[in-house]
């Protein structure tokens, strides 16, 4: 995957090349790496999505935005670290592709939400490729 693509998916929300570029990585991981593997990563990211407030006022809030900002970024290392544990190019693949979409994320609420959308349609089209 490319950087304009990842660009075109996470900084303009490109509804049409997230879904074209996770088809494609998702039919890809379908074969190499489980379910569970990716829901460990996505678990995270979720957990990160309800603690993120959309659009902070108060000072608790913004305190919760920092705080989901400094997670998201603390899922690359371990992300990397589980690339490194697993056999196989599946996890090296999804960890570099969302790394790279971490970094376009920016500390920004909406970018945020962009990657989002795509990993669970990256998750979506690896279980239905027969992803196990």
């Amino acid at each position: 995957m490319n950087q304009r693509d990842l660009q075109a998916i996470i900084v303009k929300g490109n509804a049409e090349e997230t879904v074209k570029e996770a088809e494609t990585l998702g039919r890809s991981l379908a074969r190499q790496l489980t379910t569970n593997q990716i829901r460990n990563i996505f678990g995270t990211v979720r957990r990160i999505e309800m603690n993120w407030p959309v659009s902070p006022k108060t000072e608790e809030e913004h305190k919760r935005t920092r705080k989901a900002q400094r997670e998201l970024l603390l899922l690359k290392p371990k992300m990397a670290y589980q690339a490194k544990r697993e056999r196989g190019r599946g996890v090296r693949m999804l960890t570099e592709v969302l790394s790279e979409a971490i970094d376009l994320v920016d500390g920004d609420r909406e970018r945020f939400q962009n990657f989002v959308d795509f990993f669970e349609a990256i998750l979506a089209y690896h279980k239905a490729y027969g992803g196990k």
